[in-house]
């Protein structure tokens, strides 16, 4: 069972994402909260695996809330901001302070339901393409830090290369493990590979590097 914890100030959202998760048997909604200094306790005590994150909150907003879970909790849960606008700089700001990726509030339920169970495997960068090219221009290598983006990219081998393109056209990894004819822990030990050599926390961090080197272009 998928836990997950929902922090919107509107509880008309709240609700929906609710009944939409809900209605799944393997999700379950564990907890709700109406700003950003109430979802860091909450999650502290509920320990969720994946938290639906609204941007825009009174007292502490979502990206500030995410830079608190992701320092204080070891691991922190999976993080997705959920959002109205997909060209917003908050979304770029929540993926450097953690986020593992993002929902447009206008997604279909499928939609949602599918990002959730990614998120909740570690498997998946959730961008609209349009914020691929943002992020591109300047959304930073979030906490990937240590040698330039290009050198780093040059550690890889071929095979891990190819695992980086796919990462960052949002496959999972037995999605991947099909495209390449190879088995899904073959995957699974590349993304690990990926991850160490270009000194990235999760995928959305491996993945962001590969937009802002150039290597994945939108």
């Amino acid at each position: 069972m998928i836990r997950i914890v929902v922090a919107d100030d509107e509880r008309l959202v709240r609700t929906g994402l609710r009944v939409v998760l809900e209605a799944e048997p393997d999700l379950t909604v564990v907890g709700e909260a109406a700003s950003g200094d109430e979802v860091v306790p909450l999650v502290r005590e509920l320990r969720p695996d994946v938290v639906l994150m609204d941007v825009r909150m009174p007292r502490v907003d979502g990206i500030r809330a995410t830079e608190q879970l992701t320092a204080a909790l070891d691991p922190p849960p999976r993080i997705l901001v959920v959002t109205t606008f997909e060209h917003d700089d908050h979304v770029h700001r929540a993926l450097r302070a953690g986020a593992a990726g993002f929902l447009l509030k206008r997604a279909r339920p499928e939609e949602m339901v599918h990002a959730v169970r990614l998120a909740a495997h570690g498997e998946s960068l959730l961008f609209p393409p349009a914020v691929r090219g943002s992020v591109a221009d300047g959304g930073g290598a979030g906490r990937s830090g240590g040698a330039d983006p290009d050198r780093r990219i040059a550690r890889l081998t071929e095979r891990e290369r190819e695992v980086l393109r796919l990462m960052a056209a949002g496959f999972s990894n037995l999605e991947i493990a099909e495209r390449l004819l190879i088995g899904a822990q073959t995957v699974k030990s590349h993304v690990a590979s990926v991850l160490a050599k270009l000194g990235a926390r999760d995928r959305t961090q491996a993945v962001i590097v590969a937009y802002r080197s150039g290597f994945v272009r939108p």
